[in-house]
């Protein structure tokens, strides 16, 4: 009778041990589940917004006029505001999941803030500044400093604690800008001053195409004193290299790039604004609508679940070289309106 009764209870004492096995591989199954599904909820990229309505809006609420200038430092304000309070906030230095696994958003973060920092530095050096010998804006001069700081700080201080300080600094500027009784913060919408920042973006997006391009590798040859016979550089380079992006990089400069362009599309929409008259004078309005012409296919939905590496004229599709394109025609074309703008 006795092994009867352990015979009979043996599998149902062995099905009971069982189950808070079964109840632990539930819950990490549900807990991986729900990490993948907010790590791809924060990995979708904030959608692009108007900077007149954003600035319209923002100008009513504070009961401020629409001054010269507004709509561009409100435009790096909403730029950098987006940067930390988008879904899952600031992610380039989280340290755990699934900030911490998210690999593309981090790449378009850097990207945004790459420019942010150029405006930020040209508005305290050129736009606050009536020439060279002026004093600087000091809410600009602490801003440009705050954003600055290291992009992968998490402790002491939090790198979003930083450029939430230089946010509000440039709301006080903004503050300032729009009233009558504060003379002394301006903003000067004159053709140098945007040469000026149009040269910072000229070399950015000159850098970007070449890392785009060098996703299929090629040959370069060295033209760093081409076109001056007296032309030195510290040290010999070899006359031809090979440049390659390293395979595991190139969606990071791929992110990274599309994270420049969204930024620089809200920059120029806002410039086109605040310096209407002076292009306009240049016959170069029409110019800078095309830059952005050439740069709104940067943001196209990406129907590919990773970005693809085929050879140049391969059966499959290169996702940089496409990238490499709209940037290379946007900043040919910034080269040409530099020109206009220098133009008497």
């Amino acid at each position: 009778m006795d092994e009867s009764h352990t015979e009979a209870t043996t599998p149902q004492g062995t099905s009971r041990s069982r189950w808070p096995l079964r109840l632990g591989l539930a819950t990490a199954g549900l807990l991986l589940l729900g990490v993948t599904a907010l790590g791809w909820w924060w990995s979708r990229e904030p959608a692009p917004f108007s900077v007149e309505d954003a600035a319209r809006a923002h100008a009513e609420a504070q009961q401020r006029p629409l001054v010269t200038g507004y709509l561009t430092t409100h435009t790096l304000l909403a730029l950098s505001q987006t940067l930390l309070d988008k879904p899952g906030g600031y992610l380039s230095n989280d340290l755990l999941p699934p900030g911490a696994v998210v690999d593309n958003l981090p790449n378009w973060e850097f990207g945004v803030l790459v420019q942010i920092r150029d405006m930020a530095r040209i508005m305290r050096n050129d736009l606050s500044r009536a020439q060279s010998q002026s004093a600087e804006d000091p809410a600009l001069a602490e801003a440009e400093g705050k954003f600055f700081f290291d992009n992968s700080s998490w402790l002491f201080p939090q790198t979003e604690d930083e450029y939430r300080d230089g946010a509000r600094l440039l709301e006080d500027y903004l503050a300032r800008l729009s009233d009558p009784q504060q003379p002394n913060a301006q903003f000067y919408a004159r053709a140098d001053n945007l040469r000026a920042w149009l040269a910072t973006v000229d070399t950015r997006l000159g850098s970007l195409s070449q890392r785009l391009s060098n996703a299929v590798g090629r040959r370069q040859l060295d033209t760093a004193l081409a076109g001056d016979p007296s032309a030195r550089q510290a040290t010999a380079r070899p006359r031809e290299s090979a440049e390659k992006t390293p395979w595991l990089e190139i969606d990071d400069v791929f992110y990274e790039a599309r994270g420049q362009s969204w930024a620089l599309l809200h920059l120029l929409r806002a410039v086109e604004r605040d310096f209407h008259d002076v292009l306009v004078n240049k016959n170069a309005l029409v110019s800078l609508q095309q830059i952005i012409r050439d740069l709104e296919p940067t943001q196209d939905p990406i129907w590919s679940p990773m970005i693809v590496n085929g050879t140049g004229f391969g059966f499959l599709a290169n996702h940089s070289l496409v990238m490499a394109s709209h940037i290379a025609r946007a900043n040919a074309a910034i080269s040409d309106l530099r020109d206009l703008l220098a133009q008497g």
